[in-house]
C-alpha cells in the first residue's frame, strides 16, 4: 500500500544524522480500514479506498452507514482513495493498515488544507508594498492596492488580477518530506518540516516514489 490517512498532532524538533536540530511535524496515521476496492471492470480504474477516525452513527447518512457496514466497520469521518499501490500487496474489505506502511528514512508527500485566514487585503495576500509610503500627503493609503490599470480600454478588470479576497483554506501538497521516526505503538509518524493545516486537521500521506 502506498499511503494512509492521518491527523496533525503538532510540531516538535529532532536531531538528524548530522547532529542538526530540524523542525518536524507529528502525525497520527491510522489505523485505516479498507472500505472499498475499485477495479477497471466495475469502476473504470483501480484504487483502494481507506477510511479513518470513528464517527457517530447518528451523524452518518444511511447510504454511508451501509457503505461502512459492507466493510464490517464503524462509520468514519475521513475517506480517501489511493491509486498507487503494489498489486502484490492487494488488500481486502475490512483490512486494517497502520504506520508500518512506511519506513523510517523514506520520503513521502503530505496533502492537507491550509489554514483559512478570511478576507484579506493585497498586502497580506500578495505581499504588496502599499501606495506611496507616508510622503507627499498620502493619507490612509499604506495598504491600498493602487491603480488597476483599467481605463477606456479595456474598460474592465482582467481575470487573475491580484486583488483582495479570501485567503487560505486551499488544498496544499508538500512533497518529498522525510520520515524521521515511526512510533508504531502510538500510530505516530514524525516527518521533517511543516505540513499544511491547523492541529487536528486531516492529512493524506502517500509514498511519492
Amino acid at each position: 500500500m502506498s499511503g494512509l490517512i492521518g491527523k496533525k498532532i503538532g510540531m516538535t524538533s529532532m536531531f538528524d544524522a548530522s547532529g542538526k536540530n530540524v523542525p518536524c511535524t507529528v502525525v497520527q496515521a491510522g489505523p485505516c480500514v479498507v472500505t472499498q476496492i475499485k477495479t477497471k471492470e466495475t469502476d473504470g480504474y483501480e484504487a483502494i479506498q481507506l477510511a479513518y477516525d470513528d464517527k457517530k452513527e447518528k451523524s452518518t447518512s444511511k447510504a454511508m452507514q451501509g457503505h461502512f457496514a459492507k466493510a464490517k466497520t464503524t462509520p468514519k469521518r475521513m475517506v480517501a482513495e489511493f491509486t498507487r499501490f503494489e498489486k502484490e500487496h492487494r488488500k481486502e474489505f475490512g483490512d486494517l493498515l497502520g504506520v508500518d506502511v512506511f519506513i523510517e528514512g523514506e520520503y513521502i508527500d503530505v496533502v492537507g488544507t491550509s489554514k483559512g485566514k478570511g478576507f484579506q487585503g493585497v498586502v497580506k495576500r500578495h505581499g504588496f508594498g502599499g501606495v506611496g509610503q507616508q510622503t507627499h500627503g498620502q493619507h490612509n493609503r499604506l495598504r491600498a492596492p493602487g491603480s488597476l490599470g483599467a481605463s477606456s480600454w479595456p474598460s474592465r478588470v482582467f481575470k487573475g488580477m491580484r486583488m483582495a479576497g479570501r485567503t487560505g483554506g486551499n488544498r496544499v501538497k508538500m512533497i518529498n518530506l522525510q520520515v524521521m521516526k515511526i512510533i508504531p505503538e502510538k500510530n505516530l509518524i514524525i516527518v521533517k518540516g511543516s505540513v499544511p493545516g491547523p492541529k487536528g486537521s486531516y492529512l493524506i500521506l502517500e509514498r511519492w516514489s
